[in-house]
């Protein structure tokens, strides 16, 4: 992982949002993060942990996140861009968000915590969490990556348990760990042993000799199926020639019925026929003849009807057109009148405008007398309102201010008073506090190794004996568990045969399985007891150490606040100090000159505002005073206007005697009678152009009426003579034809008969009747037809069937022969296999278990876990004794303990534990570079990056240079280191680092030195 940006607003002391570019610091391989105590450096570690994983080092996730938000902030929001993965060759955003209930302050809502992946310019939102895209947990990534403040010993400090659990998480050692597998695999191969064992039980009957009884009894089944095939075919050659005769002989008699019926209708078909000639001559050549004859009539009828109608139109027409005529006249007199009439409606409209004008001349008038009054007002107020504006401004330069600098000196001071005795009050409470937890917990670490047994003055020894005791009872139970195995064969033993184990024909004392199997319960019951008491004495030992951290960091807390509760009281006294030499001597004296030098600067600012405001009132006035003086000037520029308006509509009246009555008439009244003369010139108008209309049609309708009559006429008498030319060839034809009854003549013409469909039915049925005769014929020649029976047929099917039968079960045999001796066949290979892979089966049974016993208890995990170890130990000594001068080097042990071999007391060994606090310090630092190291190779980064807060202040000035330079040689390694801390040395050497100031306003403020 390589940090690129971080952005922090929100958290803990960071106020305002202040971001954190990585890529320079990075780039320079070793960088630091400096500031004073308290100035939110490690914040940026915490800030890191929360946008990864949600979580932060100082709080817990549960109830306590309501505290990192800035208590003068409503939101929390972190942003971390950073690379990843394979050579760290993506890019990721992880986002932490989190706001405060507005309805209640010390609530905070459920935080956002997402992820997003670069792709390009773009950021996609993906669903994987810290630990898929770095490949760790929270407390790795705190042990290798980014080790937080105070946390910097604590693989050291780890038991052996959860070190090895951590190389296990961390390598992915779970991959060794076997016995799961092993054992699954035991169950499969001894539930497959079992299945095949059952399955060859079932094919104990089958041997060589019933194959061979069976395919002898197939061979005799064979020839008789030959000798039984041979008689069906001959049944079958002479059921075929019955079953032909039968065919036709059954086709002979259908023939025979059919030709009979067809005799019987004979006589029907012949009057059909008759019939269906008279009518094809009647259709043909009268009835088109007769059918115009009687069209003529009809159209003959028409043209009568419509003369009569004609003549009566005639008359009609020729009233109506007098008629119109008359009114057209009167209509065109009208009309001639319309340009008088026109000229005195504009005369009238110029009336209706003047009134109109003379009603806003009016308006205009009352709006004048209005206006002056208003603006004589506001002339006055605006007078009074710049005497009082000058009253202002006098009194406000009488006024005497104390001076700015001097009030916020001592606001400032008394801010500090405040919080200095504020401080030092929280600091007495926190000492205290302090105080009775340290006491409590020298009490709960007494009691709690008052638990240890008489004999042993640690837990460590304690757990080691244990250990030892627990290893002498394995052994007895694995001997326990052997005679248990060869107890099981007991049952197998007679005497006088030999044993299937030792080979011996005497068997003298064979064990007794029932006393073994209580024994070994009974070692197993004491092998769980002795379990849960070093569970118990590690949780104790855990518990203890645990308490022993817990009560170094209050008794460095309480030697903290000592330090800082005498440092705020000097200050406080300073502070006094300054103030007496300014006269004033006490905390409610100064708060009392404050509040004098405030007052006074309130009554200015009172003055100032209601100066403003006057002023602001005066710019008011002002603003309406010019905006009545323009409506008065606009209202008597209109009046005039409006005014010569008026005089020049009466000049342009053509008829000022028709238009004085209706000056004294109300406009609506003008209007109306507008309306009524030009709605009258137009209905004229339309009148006129519609009776144009009208009697343009009516002539035309009288003149198409008049042809029409001529027309039907003509008509008429054409009918008539075509009427008579076919009444006399109706007649030839009737004589001709020979139809001398019309009436019968008339009813032939009118009947419904299909022609076509008589026609084919007619041929069909001779068609039919020559069909039938010839089959008869053709039938009767052949030989045997006349002789068949029926009899004689159903034998010869019944003999063919039998033959059927017995050839049928003959091949059901055979084929129940044929798959009898495949099944065999099958059954035999089958038994075969079976045999050969419980051989197999039966062999990788055995070496399972020798393996189940290997890898039973995680002791292959345990033996890889510890080689990976002590490599990180090989690793970390390459620093560890440059740093001690070869005087030093770090050690592990087969229980995963670290010792270190002291080269200057003979090579011996002692425990880690016994080391300096800066020979600690060096040893933890070389360990965390490994650690990071191996998790570098693990994930295949071409760099790595360990960030380390720690204030360094174990080490003298020669260690922590040596410290400085292996920090500095790891640029070589392809490695950035950066580092948190408040010592001055490391400052003045790193050159490229991150300031962090804490300003009582802004809150963390981050700046850089490039």
């Amino acid at each position: 992982m390589i940090p690129l940006r971080l952005d922090i607003e929100g958290l803990y002391s960071y106020k305002e949002k202040q971001s954190i570019n990585f890529t320079q610091l990075t780039a320079a391989g070793l960088f630091g993060i400096f500031g004073a105590v308290g100035s939110g450096k490690s914040s940026i570690l915490e800030a890191i942990l929360l946008a990864l994983y949600g979580s932060t080092e100082r709080l817990s996730d549960r109830g306590e996140k309501n505290s990192m938000l800035n208590l003068q902030s409503e939101a929390l929001l972190i942003s971390f861009e950073f690379r990843s993965g394979k050579n760290n060759t993506q890019t990721y955003l992880a986002r932490y968000s989190a706001k405060r209930n507005p309805k209640n302050f010390e609530d905070v809502k459920p935080a956002e915590h997402t992820f997003y992946k670069k792709s390009g310019e773009q950021l996609e939102p993906i669903s994987e969490r810290a630990e898929e895209i770095l490949g760790m947990k929270k407390e790795h990534f705190k042990q290798t990556v980014i080790i937080p403040q105070g946390k910097f010993r604590e693989f050291i400090d780890l038991t052996p348990g959860p070190r090895a659990e951590m190389m296990k998480e961390l390598f992915g050692l779970e991959r060794f760990d076997l016995s799961a597998k092993t054992g699954s695999l035991l169950k499969i191969t001894r539930e497959e042993k079992i299945r095949l064992e059952t399955q060859l039980q079932g094919l104990e009957d089958i041997q060589e000799e019933l194959l061979k009884s069976k395919e002898d009894l197939l061979k005799a089944t064979q020839e008789e199926i030959l000798r039984q095939k041979n008689a069906l075919d001959a049944a079958e050659a002479l059921f075929k020639k019955q079953e032909l005769l039968q065919e036709k002989h059954q086709a002979w008699k259908n023939y025979q019925a059919e030709w009979e019926k067809l005799e019987i209708q004979r006589p029907e078909f012949e009057n059909k026929k008759s019939e269906w000639k008279d009518f094809l001559k009647a259709k043909t050549y009268l009835k088109p003849v007769w059918e115009q004859l009687k069209d003529q009539q009809a159209e003959a009828e028409k043209n009568r009807v419509s003369i009569i109608d004609c003549s009566r139109f005639k008359e009609t027409y020729e009233t109506e057109i007098k008629a119109d005529e008359k009114e057209l006249q009167e209509l065109k007199e009208k009309a001639s009148q319309k340009s008088a009439r026109e000229a005195k409606i504009r005369d009238l409209q110029k009336v209706i405008e003047i009134k109109l004008l003379e009603t806003q001349r009016e308006t205009l008038e009352k709006r004048k007398e209005t206006l002056e009054p208003a603006v004589n007002t506001r002339k006055k107020s605006i007078q009074q309102l710049q005497q009082e504006i000058q009253s202002l401004e006098q009194k406000l330069e009488n006024m005497e201010v104390p001076d700015h600098n001097l009030l916020a000196e001592w606001k400032s001071a008394f801010k500090d008073w405040q919080q200095e005795e504020d401080l030092i009050r929280k600091k007495q409470q926190d000492l205290s506090e302090v105080k009775q937890k340290t006491v409590l917990l020298e009490e709960k670490r007494k009691s709690l190794k008052a638990i240890l047994p008489n004999s042993f003055d640690d837990f460590l020894s304690a757990i080691e004996a244990t250990k030892k005791q627990k290893q002498d009872l394995e052994t007895e139970k694995e001997k326990l568990q052997e005679k248990a195995g060869l107890a099981a064969h007991v049952h197998l033993l007679q005497e006088g045969e030999a044993c299937p184990l030792c080979g011996s024909p005497e068997h003298p004392a064979p064990l007794q399985g029932e006393r073994e199997s209580q024994l070994l319960i009974a070692k197993q019951e004491e092998i769980k007891k002795l379990e849960k008491h070093q569970e118990q004495l590690q949780s104790q030992s855990q518990q203890d150490r645990e308490l022993g951290i817990h009560l170094d960091n209050f008794q460095q807390q309480q030697k903290k606040l000592v330090d800082e509760l005498e440092q705020s009281k000097n200050k406080l006294d300073f502070l006094k100090q300054q103030l007496t030499l300014q006269g004033i001597p006490s905390k409610d004296a100064l708060a009392e000159k404050i509040s004098e030098s405030d007052s006074v600067f309130r009554k200015k600012e009172e003055g100032l505002l209601q100066l403003k405001h006057v002023r602001a009132k005066w710019e008011k006035e002002r603003l309406h005073l010019e905006e009545e003086e323009n409506k008065l000037r606009h209202a008597e520029q209109e009046l005039i206007a409006i005014q010569s308006k008026a005089l020049s509509k009466k000049e342009e009246i053509n008829d000022p005697a028709f238009c004085q009555p209706f000056y004294t008439k109300e406009a609506r009244t003008i209007h109306e009678t507008i309306q009524k003369v030009e709605t009258d010139i137009q209905t004229t108008a339309d009148k006129l152009e519609g009776k144009l209309k009208v009697l343009e049609e009516t002539r035309h309708k009288a003149a198409t009426n008049l042809a029409n009559l001529k027309t039907y006429e003509q008509n008429l008498e054409a009918n008539l003579n075509k009427i008579k030319e076919l009444e006399f060839q109706f007649e030839k034809l009737k004589v001709e034809h020979g139809f001398p009854d019309q009436e019968a003549l008339i009813a032939l013409f009118h009947h419904s008969l299909d022609a076509d469909k008589v026609d084919a039915e007619i041929r069909q049925f001779e068609d039919r009747s020559l069909v039938v005769k010839t089959k008869i014929q053709e039938l009767e020649s052949m030989e045997g037809l006349q002789t068949f029976s029926e009899e004689a047929f159903r034998k010869v099917t019944e003999a063919l069937e039998e033959c059927k039968a017995a050839y049928s079960e003959s091949q059901k045999t055979q084929a129940l022969l044929a798959q009898e001796i495949r099944t065999v066949q099958s059954q035999l290979k089958e038994k075969k296999e079976l045999q050969g892979r419980l051989a197999q089966v039966e062999n990788r049974e055995s070496n399972l278990k020798e393996l189940e016993r290997l890898f039973k208890g995680s002791g292959f995990v345990k033996y890889v876990s510890s080689i990976y170890l002590k490599e990180l130990c090989h690793t970390a000594n390459m620093r560890f004794m440059k740093l001690t001068k070869n005087s030093l080097s770090l050690d592990i042990d087969d229980n995963n303990t670290f010792w270190v071999i002291d080269y200057l007391n003979g090579g011996k060994k002692r425990l880690l534990k016994t080391l300096s606090g800066g020979q600690t310090f060096q040893a933890s630092l070389c360990l965390a570079l490994a650690l990071a190291e191996k998790v570098k190779a693990l994930n295949q980064a071409d760099q790595s990056f360990f960030f380390l807060d720690e204030g360094f202040g174990a080490l003298d000035k020669n260690a922590l240079r040596v410290v400085f330079e292996t920090l500095k040689s790891l640029r070589h390694e392809n490695r950035i280191v950066g580092i948190i801390s408040h010592v001055e040395e490391l400052q003045q050497e790193i050159g490229v680092y991150a300031k962090v100031e804490l300003d009582a306003e802004r809150g963390s403020l981050v700046g850089y030195s490039f």
